[in-house]
């Protein structure tokens, strides 16, 4: 069994005997990991406050027959520092993580994409983007919405999701899988303007600058449009979301 290095976000942490935890990793070159940091809820610890959701870290890593061994931790970047106090950003980090941890099953599958749209989100939450502070919400349905194309089943907003029609349609199906035409459209799929679908086409594209000063009506619409999409290809409940203020 053989050690490596690599660059991670920590996703989440359980508790594991007295004194363990078992963290779970977004890796930048092997994907989603699982490991054991041994003594990390000592207060001698050397790395336990670096082994923290949010954290941004270098490790060392000793593969193991089950779990994965930490040895060596090294604090690169802690994303999660600004918002730490700041509940409704918070709660979209939680989320987040969370989301990445469930579209990404299998371990040691190779995920820099996602590592790095999660990086960015992370920051631009804590940060702000190059075109100003932008609503929690919003990030986070941008986030949402650009994990699930990495994923390979981003909303259609362009045509119709079922005929393929091209065009500016004016109804929402999450289970067709974005915009519909009126032929097409499902029993009870909500009317889209065509205002918000230019908002959510923004978001999907990280188009930050063409999402200035969006009414906050418009942001409400397009999460409850990202939240039924995300409910429906998600197979299991994003837990944390119900904590998110929307």
């Amino acid at each position: 069994m053989g050690t490596f290095n690599d660059e991670a976000v920590v996703l989440r942490t359980h508790r594991l005997g007295e004194a363990d935890r078992i963290i779970t990793l977004l890796t930048r070159r092997h994907g989603k990991l699982r490991g054991v940091a041994k003594g990390v809820r000592r207060t001698s610890s050397k790395f336990g406050a670096r082994l923290e959701p949010f954290s941004q870290v270098d490790l060392q890593i000793r593969e193991g027959r089950s779990l994965d061994i930490f040895t060596s931790v090294v604090s690169k970047n802690l994303l999660g520092k600004p918002f730490l106090d700041d509940f409704p950003r918070f709660t979209a980090a939680e989320v987040m993580v969370e989301i990445a941890d469930k579209l990404i099953p299998e371990e040691r599958t190779p995920a820099l994409q996602h590592y790095l749209l999660l990086v960015g989100a992370l920051r631009v939450l804590g940060e702000g983007t190059t075109h100003g502070v932008r609503p929690p919400a919003m990030i986070l349905d941008s986030y949402i919405l650009r994990a699930a194309g990495v994923a390979g089943y981003a909303p259609q907003l362009e045509s119709c999701a079922s005929c393929g029609a091209q065009g500016a349609h004016s109804f929402f199906s999450p289970v067709a899988g974005g915009t519909v035409c009126a032929r097409c459209r499902p029993a009870g799929s909500p009317a889209l303007g065509e205002d918000t679908r230019r908002y959510l086409i923004a978001l999907l594209t990280g188009d930050w600058q063409a999402t200035a000063e969006i009414p906050e009506s418009r942001i409400t619409e397009g999460s409850g449009l990202v939240r039924a999409f995300l409910d429906w290809h998600v197979e299991h409940a994003v837990r944390s979301l119900k904590h998110v203020e929307r």
